[in-house]
Protein backbone atom coordinates (compact mmCIF):
# COMPACT_ATOMS: atom_id res chain seq x y z
CA UNK A 1 0.00 0.00 0.00
CA UNK A 2 1.27 3.45 -0.98
CA UNK A 3 0.30 6.45 1.19
CA UNK A 4 0.46 9.97 -0.22
CA UNK A 5 -0.45 13.07 1.77
CA UNK A 6 -1.58 16.29 0.11
CA UNK A 7 -1.07 19.30 2.38
CA UNK A 8 -3.14 22.29 1.35
CA UNK A 9 -4.51 25.64 2.52
CA UNK A 10 -7.69 25.69 0.47
CA UNK A 11 -10.22 26.77 3.11
CA UNK A 12 -9.73 30.55 3.30
CA UNK A 13 -7.87 33.13 1.24
CA UNK A 14 -5.68 34.08 4.21
CA UNK A 15 -4.62 30.50 5.02
CA UNK A 16 -1.53 30.66 2.82
CA UNK A 17 -0.11 33.51 4.84
CA UNK A 18 -1.21 31.92 8.13
CA UNK A 19 0.74 28.78 7.20
CA UNK A 20 3.90 30.92 7.19
CA UNK A 21 3.30 32.27 10.71
CA UNK A 22 6.37 31.65 12.90
CA UNK A 23 5.91 29.06 15.63
CA UNK A 24 8.91 28.33 17.85
CA UNK A 25 11.19 29.93 15.26
CA UNK A 26 9.87 28.15 12.16
CA UNK A 27 6.86 28.57 9.88
CA UNK A 28 3.79 26.60 10.92
CA UNK A 29 3.93 24.83 7.55
CA UNK A 30 7.40 23.51 8.36
CA UNK A 31 6.11 21.88 11.53
CA UNK A 32 3.18 20.37 9.62
CA UNK A 33 5.27 18.79 6.88
CA UNK A 34 8.11 17.67 9.14
CA UNK A 35 5.64 15.89 11.38
CA UNK A 36 4.01 14.05 8.50
CA UNK A 37 7.40 13.02 7.15
CA UNK A 38 8.07 11.46 10.54
CA UNK A 39 5.25 8.94 10.10
CA UNK A 40 6.91 5.85 8.55
CA UNK A 41 3.71 4.69 6.86
CA UNK A 42 3.66 7.82 4.67
CA UNK A 43 5.50 7.45 1.37
CA UNK A 44 5.12 10.94 -0.10
CA UNK A 45 4.13 14.40 1.14
CA UNK A 46 2.83 16.77 -1.53
CA UNK A 47 2.23 20.45 -0.74
CA UNK A 48 -0.27 22.34 -2.87
CA UNK A 49 0.99 25.94 -2.69
CA UNK A 50 -1.13 28.94 -3.69
CA UNK A 51 0.60 30.67 -6.59
CA UNK A 52 1.19 33.83 -4.54
CA UNK A 53 2.87 31.77 -1.77
CA UNK A 54 4.74 29.21 -3.87
CA UNK A 55 8.16 30.77 -3.38
CA UNK A 56 7.64 31.26 0.37
CA UNK A 57 6.35 27.70 0.77
CA UNK A 58 9.38 26.30 -1.05
CA UNK A 59 11.68 28.34 1.17
CA UNK A 60 9.89 27.20 4.33
CA UNK A 61 10.27 23.56 3.26
CA UNK A 62 13.82 23.73 1.96
CA UNK A 63 15.74 20.61 2.90
CA UNK A 64 12.64 18.55 3.68
CA UNK A 65 11.96 15.58 1.36
CA UNK A 66 8.57 16.72 0.16
CA UNK A 67 7.26 18.01 -3.16
CA UNK A 68 5.83 21.52 -3.53
CA UNK A 69 3.40 21.97 -6.44
CA UNK A 70 2.15 25.50 -7.18
CA UNK A 71 -1.59 25.49 -7.70
CA UNK A 72 -4.68 23.75 -6.44
CA UNK A 73 -5.24 20.48 -4.61
CA UNK A 74 -6.22 18.79 -7.86
CA UNK A 75 -3.17 20.14 -9.66
CA UNK A 76 -0.90 18.78 -6.94
CA UNK A 77 -2.57 15.39 -7.13
CA UNK A 78 -2.35 15.32 -10.93
CA UNK A 79 1.42 15.63 -10.62
CA UNK A 80 1.68 12.17 -9.02
CA UNK A 81 -1.53 10.36 -9.98
CA UNK A 82 -0.08 8.44 -12.97
CA UNK A 83 2.52 6.81 -10.71
CA UNK A 84 0.17 5.71 -7.92
CA UNK A 85 -0.76 2.04 -7.59
CA UNK A 86 -4.44 1.19 -7.37
CA UNK A 87 -4.31 0.33 -3.67
CA UNK A 88 -2.95 3.76 -2.71
CA UNK A 89 -4.30 5.73 0.23
CA UNK A 90 -4.68 9.49 -0.25
CA UNK A 91 -4.62 11.69 2.84
CA UNK A 92 -5.88 15.26 2.60
CA UNK A 93 -4.41 17.46 5.34
CA UNK A 94 -4.96 21.06 6.38
CA UNK A 95 -1.59 22.85 6.56
CA UNK A 96 -2.73 24.75 9.65
CA UNK A 97 -3.15 21.53 11.67
CA UNK A 98 0.54 21.13 12.46
CA UNK A 99 0.54 19.03 15.60
CA UNK A 100 -1.74 16.06 15.06
CA UNK A 101 -0.34 13.00 16.85
CA UNK A 102 1.28 10.38 14.65
CA UNK A 103 -0.98 7.73 16.14
CA UNK A 104 -4.07 9.57 14.88
CA UNK A 105 -2.59 9.66 11.38
CA UNK A 106 -1.98 5.91 11.61
CA UNK A 107 -5.55 5.33 12.78
CA UNK A 108 -6.82 7.09 9.66
CA UNK A 109 -4.49 5.13 7.37
CA UNK A 110 -5.40 1.81 8.96
CA UNK A 111 -9.13 2.50 8.74
CA UNK A 112 -9.03 3.25 5.01
CA UNK A 113 -9.92 0.05 3.22
CA UNK A 114 -12.49 -1.01 5.78
CA UNK A 115 -14.13 2.26 4.69
CA UNK A 116 -13.40 4.27 1.52
CA UNK A 117 -13.34 7.59 3.40
CA UNK A 118 -12.22 8.21 7.00
CA UNK A 119 -12.25 11.37 9.13
CA UNK A 120 -10.80 11.99 12.62
CA UNK A 121 -13.30 13.74 14.90
CA UNK A 122 -13.74 15.04 18.42
CA UNK A 123 -16.99 15.18 20.41
CA UNK A 124 -18.59 18.62 20.56
CA UNK A 125 -17.77 20.07 23.97
CA UNK A 126 -19.60 23.40 23.85
CA UNK A 127 -23.32 23.93 24.19
CA UNK A 128 -24.69 24.77 20.73
CA UNK A 129 -27.56 27.24 20.50
CA UNK A 130 -29.97 27.73 17.61
CA UNK A 131 -30.64 31.41 16.90
CA UNK A 132 -33.11 33.46 14.93
CA UNK A 133 -31.62 36.87 14.20
CA UNK A 134 -30.52 38.12 17.65
CA UNK A 135 -32.49 35.62 19.76
CA UNK A 136 -31.74 32.11 21.01
CA UNK A 137 -34.62 29.87 19.98
CA UNK A 138 -33.34 26.46 21.01
CA UNK A 139 -30.49 24.20 22.04
CA UNK A 140 -28.98 21.71 19.62
CA UNK A 141 -28.53 18.16 20.86
CA UNK A 142 -24.75 17.85 20.79
CA UNK A 143 -24.60 14.09 21.43
CA UNK A 144 -24.50 13.48 17.67
CA UNK A 145 -22.29 16.46 16.81
CA UNK A 146 -18.57 16.17 16.17
CA UNK A 147 -15.81 18.57 15.12
CA UNK A 148 -13.97 17.24 12.09
CA UNK A 149 -10.18 17.30 11.76
CA UNK A 150 -7.68 16.15 9.18
CA UNK A 151 -6.12 14.20 7.58
CA UNK A 152 -9.14 12.90 5.73
CA UNK A 153 -8.26 9.46 4.39
CA UNK A 154 -9.40 8.14 1.02
CA UNK A 155 -8.92 5.08 -1.09
CA UNK A 156 -7.58 6.19 -4.46
CA UNK A 157 -10.89 5.30 -6.10
CA UNK A 158 -12.92 7.30 -3.58
CA UNK A 159 -10.65 10.33 -3.89
CA UNK A 160 -10.91 10.32 -7.68
CA UNK A 161 -14.71 10.09 -7.41
CA UNK A 162 -15.09 12.88 -4.83
CA UNK A 163 -16.60 16.08 -6.24
CA UNK A 164 -15.42 17.93 -3.12
CA UNK A 165 -12.82 15.98 -1.12
CA UNK A 166 -13.30 18.29 1.88
CA UNK A 167 -16.98 17.33 2.17
CA UNK A 168 -16.44 13.66 3.14
CA UNK A 169 -20.14 13.01 3.74
CA UNK A 170 -20.63 9.36 4.69
CA UNK A 171 -17.09 8.97 6.01
CA UNK A 172 -16.23 6.52 8.76
CA UNK A 173 -14.89 8.04 11.98
CA UNK A 174 -11.77 7.61 14.10
CA UNK A 175 -10.85 9.50 17.25
CA UNK A 176 -9.22 12.87 16.70
CA UNK A 177 -6.94 14.70 19.12
CA UNK A 178 -7.01 18.19 20.74
CA UNK A 179 -3.48 18.92 19.48
CA UNK A 180 -4.79 18.75 15.91
CA UNK A 181 -6.44 22.18 16.16
CA UNK A 182 -6.31 24.65 13.28
CA UNK A 183 -3.85 27.33 14.33
CA UNK A 184 -5.45 30.63 13.32
CA UNK A 185 -5.88 32.82 16.41
CA UNK A 186 -3.47 34.34 18.92
CA UNK A 187 -4.69 31.88 21.55
CA UNK A 188 -4.12 28.92 19.25
CA UNK A 189 -0.69 30.27 18.37
CA UNK A 190 0.18 30.34 22.07
CA UNK A 191 -0.91 26.71 22.38
CA UNK A 192 1.10 25.83 19.27
CA UNK A 193 4.18 27.47 20.77
CA UNK A 194 3.78 25.33 23.87
CA UNK A 195 3.34 22.15 21.85
CA UNK A 196 6.34 22.94 19.63
CA UNK A 197 8.52 23.68 22.64
CA UNK A 198 7.54 20.52 24.52
CA UNK A 199 9.89 17.51 24.52
CA UNK A 200 9.24 15.46 21.42
CA UNK A 201 7.85 11.95 21.63
CA UNK A 202 6.46 9.44 19.20
CA UNK A 203 2.87 10.42 19.86
CA UNK A 204 2.95 14.02 18.64
CA UNK A 205 3.89 15.28 15.20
Amino acid sequence: MNVVVIVTVAHHASDGELALTPVHGEPLLTHTVRGLLGVPEIDLVLVAAPQRCASSFSEALEGLPCRVVPGSLRQAFAAVEPDLPGDSVVLLHDALRAFIPAETVRDVINAVGDAPVVVPVLPMADTVKVTDSSLIVGTEDRTRLRTAQTPIGYTLEAFLAAADPWDATGAALVDGHPDAMRVTTDFELSLAEAIAAAPKNEETL
